[in-house]
């Protein structure tokens, strides 16, 4: 920078420091918005897979935890069966105390275009075959029986780990792959909760 290299010594660090700092901030911002975004979880409908603070009804944790979404994933893939997905709030999701303007859900991804999706006595079932779902406690299993409409073309069906207190797409319908921020690919948040999500 010509104009720094004709300053005074203690002036010329100075300047080094700032453009150095705001060239950082600027990175972290543009990441932020484009690649990684960082995101809380608010409400026990994810435990025990991702903890939400107490006192809050159901929650496991004394923090919620932290996750960061990965949210050029779906620009290069298709989203997968399993996947903890961040997406925004479906306009229906207002009967569950979801506000609008840009709310987000945090949830797991169990439907795919396509597929029919059924749950007898606390499992689910995809196009009549029993998913294994290792994630999901069995004190948080619903045991209910219930089937919902053929998930439609370029939309999403997904369910809280834990299903007795989530209020998901067996509410509110499935969702629009446009809708679809990224998937969790990792909790960052308290430390003693570090995880990666493959």
């Amino acid at each position: 920078m010509k104009l720094a290299s004709r300053m005074p010594q203690p002036w010329r660090s100075i300047v080094d420091w700032v453009v150095t700092i705001a060239l950082a901030v600027v990175f972290v911002l543009a990441f932020e918005a484009e690649v990684a975004k960082p995101y809380r979880i608010p409400s026990s409908s994810m435990e025990p897979t991702l903890h939400c603070a107490k006192p809050g009804a159901w929650c496991e944790g004394n923090y919620n935890d932290r996750v960061i979404a990965n949210r050029l994933a779906f620009r290069f893939d298709d989203p997968k069966r399993g996947q903890i997905i961040v997406f925004k709030t479906p306009a229906r999701a207002s009967q569950c105390g979801a506000g609008d303007g840009g709310a987000t859900f945090v949830k797991r991804l169990i439907g795919l275009p396509g597929d029919l999706v059924s749950e007898r006595d606390g499992a689910v079932y995809v196009n009549g075959k029993k998913l294994d779902e290792p994630y999901v406690d069995p004190a948080l299993r619903d045991q209910e029986t219930g089937s919902w409409p053929q998930v439609p073309k370029g939309h999403y069906f997904f369910l809280g780990d834990d299903r007795t207190h989530s209020c998901d797409s067996r509410t509110w319908g499935s969702v629009a792959r446009s809708s679809l921020i990224g998937p969790v690919i990792a909790t960052y948040w308290p430390l003693n909760r570090l995880d990666w999500f493959g």
